[in-house]
């Protein structure tokens, strides 16, 4: 059984889920935790939900531009 094709909008959708899923929890963590010891994770995370932020955009101009 052939596994089912994902869109662009679906890749696009999960891209801007999981940006904002890592951008709250890159701001909540340091209040929960109370450690200053994070803070290279915190900035790893922020990083990362940025580059998922830029594939986002990326996924929206392609998707416009066909």
């Amino acid at each position: 059984m052939p596994l089912p094709t994902i869109s662009l909008q679906e890749i696009s959708v999960l891209l801007a889920v999981s940006a904002i899923l890592l951008l709250v929890t890159a701001e909540l963590v340091p209040y929960t935790s109370g450690e200053k010891t994070l803070i290279s994770d915190i900035k790893k995370l922020r990083s990362i939900a940025s580059v998922l932020g830029v594939l986002f955009l990326v996924t929206i101009a392609v998707e416009y531009l066909i």
